[in-house]
């Protein structure tokens, strides 16, 4: 994870990819519960499919909430047209949870990593930064490109060996009335073209040979599932805890980017090239259990952390302000390396 490695694959999809389209609505059911509510606890989940969503989870809010519409209105603005059958399922959070997390407790026990590199200006890795901007050039091309061929569901993919791009991949939804040979023109003219250089790179577009079934239509969605996609494209370990649709008591969320911002402020101040942060807790403790970072060569900068950071759920929450409705923008292309966000600013360690 922290030498050199040779070679390396990661993925990206786009906002119409089925899971993304789950994570959306839930990310989008948060928001609107913080809107009104600041210190909403929420916890959705969707698993939609061949014209049924089915949305459940806990919620505990003052918000006056339309949870179906929001699902709605979420998929009408990605890009599909046609209805949906809504199941809706929402409970309020467990009372048990609640006396634990009231207290400025963890909403869960588990393990959270965050990870930073210096070769990128987002601080991430070069293939994972390239897979997600693939994959939003799709959506772009679509939606702004004036590209009538291109449908919502895709996914790409860029294999590095060494600081190289070694192969592309993109599978994209598409109209039945294109050619493969105009699908692929275009893709490598206006979107691979503008991002990867280089000579003997591998290009695969579309290599089942079509793509006309997407979305819904053509599989099922589920909330959490790509949480590799979410961070580090499964560069720097993963807890298993998904992001979409938690509210910051959950340490899921909120210690995963707590780590984040830290292992992202090591290397901007230029204390290590890579840096890994980890964090563990129990449910209804504050103090985490520990806290972890290392550098590229395996060192510990632990104590380094443990002056600076506060890693308990409340003081997670305040330093990043958490507690705002900035969450939807998080469901597509990463959770990490996009400008604005709280656990992205750098700040000076000296």
């Amino acid at each position: 994870m922290f030498g050199k490695t040779k070679i390396y694959t990661a993925e990206s999809v786009t906002s119409g990819h089925p899971d993304k389209v789950c994570d959306q609505i839930s990310d989008a059911i948060l928001d609107e519960c913080l809107r009104g509510d600041s210190k909403s606890r929420v916890a959705v989940e969707n698993f939609g499919g061949h014209g049924v969503l089915n949305i459940g989870g806990e919620v505990t809010t003052k918000s006056q909430v339309d949870f179906e519409e929001i699902a709605r209105q979420v998929y009408r603005e990605i890009g599909y047209e046609e209805d949906l059958e809504i199941i809706s399922n929402i409970a309020c959070q467990s009372s048990d949870i609640a006396q634990g997390v009231d207290t400025g407790g963890a909403g869960d026990q588990g393990i959270m990593y965050g990870y930073a590199t210096d070769e990128t200006d987002e601080y991430l890795p070069k293939g994972l930064v390239l897979a997600h901007k693939l994959a939003e050039g799709l959506e772009k091309l679509r939606k702004d490109g004036g590209v009538a061929w291109l449908l919502p569901d895709g996914k790409s993919q860029v294999t590095m060996e060494d600081d190289n791009v070694r192969s592309v991949l993109i599978s994209t939804q598409h109209k039945e009335d294109i050619s493969q040979e105009e699908i692929r023109e275009i893709l490598i003219q206006r979107i691979i073209k503008n991002l990867i250089s280089g000579e003997d790179i591998d290009i695969y577009i579309n290599p089942t040979g079509k793509f006309v079934q997407g979305g819904f239509e053509a599989d099922t969605g589920l909330t959490g599932r790509k949480i590799m996609v979410d961070t580090y494209g499964g560069l720097a370990p993963h807890g298993g805890g998904a992001f979409s649709g938690k509210d910051p008591s959950k340490v899921d969320r909120s210690a995963a980017y707590m780590a984040r911002f830290v292992a992202k402020n090591i290397v901007a101040n230029k204390l290590a090239k890579k840096c890994m942060v980890s964090a563990a807790y129990a449910i209804g403790r504050a103090e985490p259990l520990m806290v972890e970072a290392l550098d590229e060569n395996g060192n510990s900068l632990a104590s380094f952390v443990n002056e600076r950071f506060d890693f308990r759920p409340k003081a997670i929450i305040e330093r990043l302000d958490l507690q705002k409705p900035i969450y939807r923008q998080t469901a597509c292309y990463g959770h990490f390396g996009k400008q604005g966000l709280p656990w992205e600013a750098i700040e000076d360690l000296a």
